[in-house]
């Protein structure tokens, strides 16, 4: 069997994940309410701090702009690994060893976590145990990868070194970490979600959460349709925080979208988990499923909104497999998005320093399967008793973060960059696209994104981000207005994809009241 590029490329993107389950039905909410604990996102973080919270005498409400697991969750390659790249000879020499052995003991008890949730409540989730490897092809990586073992290795992780990996790559040498596993995130989501709901904890889809106000000591909700909800604490674990009245995460946080293909291939894998010590990453694992076996390829990240032709990275993905296996064909491709930070650890505490009944979980990196169980269980722990043994290297306030003033820097004047040259890039005054293309053009003055879909008919938009005002640009592969400042992403009809925008675009298919794009009640 033979395949194309062109049948990959026919259809939109769709996880594998989200194409194998059958989608949640929980309501939307209808009614202002009063609760203790609001968990502001239904992806696996928000839902496990649900479950770690639910034996507790409290009531708890999950809100979720989509469906329940239908964003980051529902998008990534599910290795749940406290192998994150080369990550722990970097913090115990930039950090010291005390938050070096924070930051291990927190993944691997989170992987024995995940472990005992499946088996204590007999979720059927492809749950199954393999080794994690990180491979380096050039030298000048190899002393990274020992140095790795070594720090690992004094962590308490089961970590070694080895020679070769069961692929024709041509390697250094490599890093094996024993006893990780994988699973499918959305039936150990959906089924957890289940379990809380039975629980009494309410689930909300189709519920987005706009604003957050402080009143009283508590803070008041609201909702895209006007709906209050007041809650004692609230946790935002929305991926991107959209909040920014407090903590400036939105300078602290970018946005990067990598690529994967799930691929049928002659050869049978054979097992584990893998990921490259050089850029561009590149990520292997398996997925059984009924068809047969699925190889995932994983890789090619950039800043979300920055690039142009975005099925080169797909490409790119085709030509490393096709080095590799004999692919017989691709079934599904689709894209994932990561909040990173500026020194590689994760967010997981109070919001603020000063505000101890607002919390958040974010900038997993790419490394969300752990680092959401372990928000779960420092989230749990400072709610009920004011601590966690791991709140330092997790600390979103933590003093260390200065030390990555550089990236601060570079983070930032790259947002300005875009947001100067979105405002005052020279555009065409005609459309001139063919059907399933999109173009930034100038209509009265104003910056317009055109989409011309399958039928010939064109769309309009008001380019300008809903979040803080950057110059949208358009994804070719996903169909999508993409910001290159913060991440946001939006249909071609102005929906939200994806935030911290809470507000969709304005839209409208006709060129004779074009003008209604740029009124704020249109």
């Amino acid at each position: 069997m033979t395949f194309s590029r062109k049948k990959v490329f026919d259809n939109l993107p769709i996880s594998y994940w989200i194409d194998s389950i059958t989608p949640s039905t929980y309501p939307s909410l209808e009614d202002n309410i009063k609760i203790d604990i609001a968990i502001i996102g239904g992806g696996l973080a928000g839902i496990q701090i649900a479950y770690q919270l639910s034996k507790e005498n409290l009531n708890i409400a999950i809100f979720e702009a989509n469906n329940i697991g239908h964003g980051a969750s529902g998008y990534t390659t599910a290795k749940i690994t406290s192998q994150h790249n080369i990550i722990y000879s970097k913090i115990r020499e930039q950090l010291g060893e005390e938050l070096a052995q924070q930051y291990a003991s927190a993944n691997e008890i989170a992987i024995h976590e995940i472990k005992r949730i499946v088996e204590e409540n007999n979720i059927e989730c492809d749950y199954t145990t393999q080794s994690s490897y990180v491979y380096a092809q050039e030298e000048k990586n190899l002393q990274k990868i020992h140095d790795e073992v070594k720090a690992a290795t004094s962590l308490g992780i089961e970590a070694s070194f080895v020679e070769d990996i069961p692929f024709p790559i041509a390697i250094k040498g490599a890093l094996r970490f024993d006893n990780q596993s994988q699973f499918h995130p959305l039936k150990y989501l959906t089924s957890l979600a289940k379990i809380i709901s039975e629980k009494g904890v309410n689930i909300y889809e189709k519920t987005r959460i706009i604003d957050v106000e402080e009143e009283n000591n508590n803070y008041i909700l609201t909702t895209n349709n006007g709906k209050k909800i007041r809650a004692e604490k609230v946790i935002i674990s929305s991926h991107y925080p959209f909040y920014n009245k407090h903590g400036l995460y939105f300078s602290r946080i970018y946005a990067s979208r990598a690529y994967i293909i799930a691929i049928k291939a002659k050869e049978k894998y054979p097992g584990g988990m893998y990921i490259n010590a050089e850029e561009p990453a590149r990520s292997l694992r398996y997925v059984n499923t009924p068809s047969g076996e699925l190889i995932l390829v994983v890789g090619d990240e950039h800043k979300t909104g920055q690039g142009e032709d975005m099925n080169k990275h797909y490409n790119a993905l085709i030509d490393f497999a096709k080095d590799i296996f004999t692919i017989e064909d691709i079934p599904y491709r689709w894209s994932t998005q990561d909040c990173m930070t500026l020194d590689d650890l994760p967010y997981i505490g109070y919001y603020t320093a000063n505000t101890p009944n607002l919390l958040v979980a974010t900038g997993f990196q790419k490394w969300g399967m752990t680092n959401s169980t372990v928000a779960s269980i420092i989230l749990k722990d400072l709610i009920l008793k004011g601590n966690s043994p791991w709140q330092d290297v997790y600390n979103p306030s933590r003093k260390t973060i200065a030390a990555s003033t550089k990236k601060f820097i570079t983070v930032n004047a790259d947002v300005a960059k875009h947001l100067i040259k979105g405002k005052f890039e020279s555009l065409d005054k005609e459309i001139d696209i063919q059907n399933g293309e999109a173009q930034v053009v100038e209509i009265d003055g104003n910056r317009v994104g055109a989409y011309k879909d399958d039928r010939g008919k064109v769309h309009f938009v008001n380019t300008t981000c809903t979040h803080m005002g950057c110059e949208l640009n358009w994804n070719n592969a996903e169909k999508s207005w993409d910001c290159p400042c913060h991440g946001s992403r939006f249909s071609h009809k102005g929906q939200i994809l994806e935030g911290p925008a809470v507000r969709p675009l304005n839209f409208t298919e006709d060129t004779n009241t074009i003008e209604k794009l740029f009124k704020e009640d249109f």
